[in-house]
This record gives C-alpha cells, structure tokens and sequence, in this order.
C-alpha cells in the first residue's frame, strides 16, 4: 500500500514537472525588448523636458535596432517556450522562433525602425513625442509576437496589441477632424474584424477542445457530425476576420481615408507592418491551423485575390493628380492592389503545396522596401507641399535628383518593370505560384492588373522628369529621412542586383 502510494506521489510529481514551462528568454528576446523599451519611453516621458524629447525617438529607435541584432542568435530557427510538455515529438508551444518568425520579425522590426526615422520632423513639431513613440513600439511588439504564436489565443491578443496603439496613431494629429474621422474608421472596422475573429476561434475551440494550431489541425479531421457546422462556421469567421486585417476587398473600405487622415509616417506603417500582420495571422490560420479545409479556404482566397487586386489597381487608376492628397490615395490602392498579388501564393498553398508560402513571404520583403520608400520620399516632398498631390512632383528631378532618381525607382519596382529587377522577380514568384497550382485564371487576371498598374506607376514617374511649371525649390530633408531613403534605396538596389537573394531567403522561412 505504501509502495502503491508513493509510486502515485511519483506520477503526481513527473506530471507536474511536465506542466511547469520553462521560459526560453532568448526566443522571446526580440519582441519582450521592444515592448520594455515602450514602457521605459512612456516613464521617460514624465520627467524629459520638452526641448529634450528627441531623445525619447533616438531611444526608441535604437531599442528597435537592438531588438533586430537579437534576431542573430536566432538564426537556427529551431527555438520553442511556452511548451505544455517536454517531449519534442508531442509539445504543443505557443512561442515558436523558427525560420518563418524570425524573417517576418525582421520585416516588422526593421519597418518600425524606419518609420521611427521618418517621425524625427513630425514628432518635433505636430505630434506628442511621448505618445507617439510609446504606441509606435507596444504596436511593433506586438507584430512581433504575432509570427512566433502558434496557439489561437496568443495569435489573437498579439494582434490586437499590434492593432490597438495603431487607432491611436492614426488619430495623434490633435485638432484635426480628418485624423479623427479617419481613426474613428480604422477603429471601427478592426473591432468588427476583432469580434468576428473572435467568435471563429471560440466556434473552432468548441468543435475541437483546443488552441495550439497543430493540434487543431489533427482534430479538425475528426470532428463529430454533430460539430461540423460550428467547425465550418468558425473556419469561416477566422478566415473572414483576417481579411478584414489584410484590407482584402470587400474588407478594404477603412484604407484610403485612414492612409489620407494619418500622419504620412503612420500610413508607411500601416502599408508595410500592418499588412505584414494581417498577412502572417492569415497564413498561420490557413496553412498550421486549417489545412482539412483547403477545399474551402483556397477557392475563397483565389477569388479574394483575383477582386483585391483588381478594385485596387481600377481606383488607383482613377486618382486626379491635381486631388489633394492624391499622392498618398495613389499609393493606398496600390497597397490594396499589392495585397491582392500577397495573397496569390496563399490561395495556391491549398492546391499544391506549403512551399507556395515562400512566394508571399519574398513579396512582402520587397513590398516593405520599395513601399516604406515611396513613403519616405512622400515625407520629404510634404515639407513644402502638405496637400501631397501627384501634380507637386512635377518636376522633382529639376529640385532634387536624388529624391527624384529614388522615387522612380521605388515606382518602378512596385510596377515590376526593370531597373526595379526585385519587383518583376517578386511578381514572376507570384505567378508561378498561381500556374504551379493550377490556377491559370488567377494569373491571367493577375498578368491584367499589372498591365492595368503599368500605366498609373509610369505617368507618376514620367512626371518626376517632365519640365516644372514654376520655378524650382530644392526638397531640403532632414537627417533621419534622408538616412531612411538611403537605406530603402540601398536595399532595392541591392535585391536587385541579386534578386535570388529573396527568394533564398523566404524559402528558408518555411516553417
């Protein structure tokens, strides 16, 4: 009896050391750095005097820089935390820093830190230097958590701690209706994508009885007929949530007037790292968490694509170039067009392999560059013209041939046309990924759309070389933009001239 007893002690004490969960703080250095480095800047900000508040920014901005050195020691891809038992064959974790984190880490933390230089100006004169950079880095952790979350619950909270700081910048510009209507908007639409989102993971939680997304994989083959529907339904209601996120059509009304009523700075962010969100949220519910349903989540996505791309490239096609604002309208249907091609491969991983996933995962690496540049030259060109119309960069070569030069550049990669080399190699990605699949309807639509692209992206460009109607002003940039359309222009040359590169390194992000 004593024996029987302390061998139950035994089994009592094993289980209990299974459930205890050892933290690995150097997976989950990355993001945790960032979020401490927030708190600190928010503390700061009560005793920095006002003439010293650039130094919360350069504090912010070197706390990114650090949080992207920490990515190094993570190269491997092969580090776990939060883990329910320590077997390595049958752990569920809800942390997990392999390849495919640490490369969208990279995208996310290497945009925040770029957005952090083109804040420099604004932050010094029309923004709270205090609140913006504290929400620029709480929404920078938490898409940073968001590719590492590999259960339904953690998933879900990092992307409202990306989402949540974001309806505040959005609406920093105080005194401004525009900035407030526009925050009101974003507000609005990512609490009804939140709610929906919500109310999938608790239907998929009911039919299957768990979070971690490789279990739910396994269990949503065997569900109950009793259960089926609620599972359909909660598959549905995820997959509908995320494309709210995405700013897939018909789920992209919030974009133009928030990218129009935010600071320039902040709709850099949200083209790059808020659809690098949405994005990676949508492939980890898809491709880890719901393959049993690729039958339904492919066709919709294809078809998603197919309209996304081209609502986006028709509207932008429209845009006046006398228009206020024009200029940055331009480039948030252009983010809805490009999301339209980023979800091409993801549609295409249900009829042929995950292997597709790479194809979007290289797209969204050139995207983030080119777009956070166009962006940066953006900034600059609103210093003497803060209506930002296509028609103010008439010229801009006359003014500023290296701004000018850079832009072309940017434009020209976004089109997919030479010497923008990484653009056209993301887009050939692309569509080999739809043929691969078998979707050839899908590439013939998306081979239209860059035709029906060409034409806005080249009158943008030829304009920036045409004769100015006036006299010319030269575009005088600070430091930290200048640096930011240095760094862009470098990275676009660089995966151009070795356009391999990307895809190399997006195939290593598999999961």
């Amino acid at each position: 009896m004593a024996r029987s007893t302390g061998l139950a002690r035994s089994a009592d004490l094993v289980q209990s050391a299974d459930l205890v969960q050892s933290v690995d703080w150097l997976a989950i250095a990355p993001p945790t750095l960032v979020a401490v480095v927030a708190l600190a800047v928010l503390v700061a900000d009560l005793f920095v005097p006002a003439g010293r508040k650039q130094l919360l920014g350069w504090t912010s901005v070197a706390g990114l820089a650090a949080a992207l050195v920490l990515l190094v020691p993570l190269r491997a891809g092969d580090r776990s935390t939060f883990c329910l038992t320590a077997d390595t064959q049958l752990r569920a974790c809800s942390y997990t820093a392999d390849h495919f984190t640490l490369v969208i880490q990279f995208l996310v933390l290497a945009g925040a830190l770029l957005t952090g230089l083109l804040s420099f100006a604004d932050t010094r004169k029309r923004l709270p230097a205090g609140e913006f950079w504290f929400l620029l880095l709480a929404s920078a952790a938490g898409a940073a958590l968001l590719p590492a979350s590999r259960d339904l619950a953690t998933l879900v909270v990092a992307l409202e701690v990306a989402s949540l700081p974001a309806f505040a910048l959005v609406g920093l510009k105080r005194g401004d209706r525009m900035s407030g209507e526009s925050a009101l908007k974003f507000f609005l639409s990512s609490v009804t994508a939140t709610a929906v989102t919500l109310l999938g993971v608790s239907f998929v939680y009911a039919a299957t009885g768990t979070l971690h997304l490789t279990e739910v994989a396994q269990r949503l083959g065997d569900v109950p007929d009793q259960l089926q529907t609620i599972a359909q339904a909660g598959v549905a209601l995820a997959l509908v949530g995320f494309a709210f996120k995405t700013a897939a059509v018909p789920f992209h009304f919030w974009v133009p007037d928030t990218y129009v009523g935010a600071p320039l700075p902040v709709a850099a962010y949200l083209s790059v790292v808020g659809k690098a969100v949405g994005f990676t949220g949508l492939i980890l519910v898809t491709v880890v968490a719901f393959p049993t349903y690729a039958d339904v989540w492919g066709p919709a996505l294809a078809v998603l694509a197919a309209l996304t791309m081209t609502v986006g490239n028709v509207a932008a096609l429209r845009q006046v170039s006398t228009r206020a604002w024009s200029a940055v309208r331009l480039l948030a249907w252009s983010s809805v067009a490009q999301a339209g091609y980023l979800l091409v491969p993801i549609a295409a991983a249900a009829y042929s392999s995950d292997d597709q996933i790479g194809a979007t995962v290289a797209y969204a690496l050139m995207y983030a560059v080119v777009n956070l540049g166009a962006f940066a030259v953006l900034a600059l060109v609103a210093r003497a013209n803060p209506q930002n119309r296509i028609s103010d960069y008439r010229g801009l070569y006359a003014a500023s041939p290296a701004a000018a030069l850079a832009l072309g550049f940017f434009l020209l990669n976004l089109a997919g046309l030479p010497p923008g080399i990484i653009g056209l190699f993301a887009k050939v990605t692309v569509f080999s990924a739809a043929v691969d699949a078998g979707l050839g309807w899908l590439a013939v639509i998306m081979g239209v759309n860059v035709v029906i692209a060409l034409y806005y992206y080249l009158r943008w460009t030829a304009l920036l070389f045409r004769a100015p109607e006036g006299v010319s002003v030269p575009q005088r940039a600070t430091a930290p933009v200048t640096l930011a359309i240095a760094l862009t222009a470098l990275a676009g040359v660089v995966l151009s001239g070795y356009p391999q590169f990307a895809l190399r390194f997006a195939a290593n992000s598999l999961f």
